[in-house]
This record gives C-alpha cells, structure tokens and sequence, in this order.
C-alpha cells in the first residue's frame, strides 16, 4: 500500500523532528520516517545526558564549511532567543554551564518530548521503525520504499545526520542519497573527537594524568587556524577535555598542537627580569600557578629539578622552560575516529543548496538539513542551533 504525503522527512533527530513540526504546523502532510526504535538517542545522550541544546553566542564565527557565510542566512531567521523561547513555552528548566552553553536542569528527554509533541501539533504521522530501502524520482514526486511500506511525497528532507557515532544509528544515508541525485560531496572527517598520541613519546606525561586546567590550545594555517581558551585534561593515553574537542576539527594529521599552559603569564619574562628577587625553589615558585603534581611533573618530564633555587638558574635555561610552558608543541598521531566523535565535518557541499531553504539546486523539492551538510559547529551547543535553524529554513519552504 502506497501512502501520499506533501512532505517526507528521512530522519527524526534534532533537524528532522524541527523540520516536520514547522511544516506539519503550516498545514503540510507530513510523514517523519526513522529506522530506528528508539526516539532521538543522538540528543538523548548529548550533554551528559542533558542536551547542551544552543547556545546563546551562536554566530556564523563559530561553523566550519568550505563556505562559511552558508550558514549565516537560516541562523539570523532562527536564532537561540527563538529556541530558549519555545523551551520556556515548555516550562523546562535550564542553567547557563559555561560560554553561553545551555543545557537541561533535569534531563535531555524534556527536548525530545518537546519536540516530539510540536510534531505531533503539526498532525505528522510517525513510521518508525522504518528503514529505507530505496529512494526515486518520480516526475515531480519521490518515490521512498521502507520497510514500512512504501511513500509518495511532493517535498523529500534528508535529516539523518552524518558518520558520528555508529553503534547509535549513524549511517552513510544521506552521502549515498547526495551522490545517487548527482550531488558534490566535501570530504568527511571526525570532528569533536579526542585525539590519540604515541604511548612511547607519551610516557613522560603519564603520571599527570587526571590533572585539569584552561589553557590556550591552537593548530592549522592562516586561513583555517583553530584557536581556543578552554579546559585540558591530561590522560593516561594523552590529552582530553574540551580544549582537545574544539581543536580537533582543525587538526589535520602529522600537524602539531601548540599549547599555552600558563595563558596569563609569560613565565620566561617573569623567572628571567624578577629571578634575583625569587628566593624559592623552582618547584615552589611553579606550583603557585599550576597544580603541584603538574608542576613538578612537567619539571621532571622536561629536565629540571624542582629543587633547583630560581637565582642560581641562568637565562637560557629559564627561557627554556618557559617556552615549553607557553607554547609547547605536541604532535597527535590520530583521533578516535566516529566511533568517539560528536559531529562529522564535511557532507553535502553548501554549493549545492539554497541557503534560503536548504532545497537543492538542481533537484526541486530535495533538501538536506543538519549534520548531513557541510556545516559543523564548535563544541558548546552550536551545532544543535544549526539543526534548529536549517531544520525551520526547509521546513517553512517545503
């Protein structure tokens, strides 16, 4: 039995569920298709399990594509106050965490059933599970048979995200469905991910591990250099935390990361212009600015003693230590690939798509929203507001 609809969407996360209840609210047959059994687990898991679902700064500063203004069309006509209102609409209860990042006070599900309840206002109806088996052009209409049966839609929307995290769903769907309607492709990649580093060259470090600070982290040329302020944590196997999350989507391999970790200080100028006024060990005069086990485990690491006086010290040698204190440089040897990242850079190139309505140029009535289009946020809730924003841009065209 075949089932018509003005409008289908394949994918019911974040971008999909938005996109469904915007068109099913202006009067549109809506069908939201999903092979999955389970409701929106990519937003059930984020956060900690609270969804860091916008963020109040989200500007087009803050997204990587191979065309950065791309984005800046639907994130002016939906921004954060949009989405903060409608949760507030809801009476579910948020907290600012850090650098405008918002997130749930009690549980990512309370997105998800908002969500869920705007589709159900817009009278869309649900196949779920459903996976699908093929997608074709017929004239004007597209043609989606499922495991549920088969659909005819005027409109079809691509909202199944990209390769981030397969063991919750993640799929190549819509890269496959890009290229089968003769759509250009950027490249793919991790992004958010931790990155991995030699164990041998790592062994120095291994004693800090657990340890945390903000620092200043950078990596990548003069045209696309990721530079951040953010916490690091230091592991048994490397670096973590959300320093290495943000830096990540601007690494690129054999390239190093050029870490501060002592931002506000310039540690050289300091042990060298005021060292015959510091009576105190070089331990000692270190731990006033870094955790004490850090202190004297990066001395250790790089050949100093911590119990060396810092006026019996000469000039090259301090300016040697702070060098390594304020830019030390670290080479990652890979990342932890899909399997550990949160977002996945590149998909449907922009070049393709109408900013305005996310449709496809060359294809009438198919439009790719999300994850799925080569537009990724910073970490910290940017990439939600993304979903928010492109999901509303095709769901007020469809």
């Amino acid at each position: 039995m075949t089932q018509s609809f003005d409008v289908a969407v394949i994918g019911a996360g974040a971008a999909g569920m938005m996109c469904a209840s915007v068109a099913g609210q202006r009067g549109r047959r809506v069908v939201l298709i999903d092979h999955a059994e389970k409701l929106a687990e990519k937003i059930r898991i984020s956060g900690g399990g609270r969804c860091n679902f916008t963020n109040t700064d989200a500007v087009p500063a803050n997204y990587l594509s191979q065309n950065p203004h791309f984005c800046r069309s639907a994130l002016s006509r939906y921004t954060p106050q949009d989405f903060i209102g409608m949760v507030k609409t809801y009476r579910i209860a948020f907290h600012e965490k850090h650098k405008g990042q918002l997130f749930c006070d009690r549980s990512a599900e309370d997105i998800i059933a908002m969500l869920k309840a705007e589709c159900d206002v817009g009278g869309v109806q649900w196949m779920m599970p459903a996976g699908v088996k093929s997608v074709t052009r017929e004239g004007e209409r597209f043609r989606i048979s499922t495991a549920g049966g088969e659909v005819l839609a005027d409109s079809l929307v691509i909202a199944t995200g990209g390769l981030s995290i397969p063991k919750i769903g993640a799929s190549d769907f819509a890269f496959r469905l890009a290229k089968q309607f003769d759509m250009p492709l950027v490249e793919t990649r991790p992004g958010l991910v931790p990155l991995t580093f030699d164990a041998t060259g790592w062994q120095p470090f291994v004693a800090m591990a657990g340890i945390s600070l903000e620092v200043d982290i950078e990596t990548g040329e003069k045209k696309a250099r990721g530079h951040f302020r953010e916490d690091l944590l230091f592991t048994h196997r490397g670096l973590s935390g959300p320093a290495v999350l943000q830096i990540s989507s601007f690494w690129r391999e054999d390239r190093a990361l050029t870490l501060n970790l002592l931002p506000a200080l310039d540690v050289a100028q300091v042990l060298t212009g005021e060292k015959t006024r510091i009576k105190k060990t070089l331990g000692n005069w270190l731990s006033q600015y870094l955790p004490t086990r850090l202190a004297e485990g990066w001395l250790a690491a790089n050949g100093f003693s911590a119990d060396a006086r810092v006026p019996d010290l000469p000039d090259r040698q301090l300016r040697l230590l702070g060098d390594s204190l304020n830019r030390w440089s670290v080479t990652p040897n890979g990342s932890e690939g899909y399997r550990k990242a949160e977002v996945t850079l590149g998909g449907v190139d922009t070049r393709a798509l109408s900013q305005q309505t996310m449709m496809a140029n060359q294809q009438p009535g198919l439009y790719f929203i999300g994850e799925a289009v080569d537009v990724t946020g910073w970490l910290g809730g940017y990439n939600f507001q993304w979903a928010w924003a492109s999901g509303v841009a095709a769901g007020l065209s469809v």
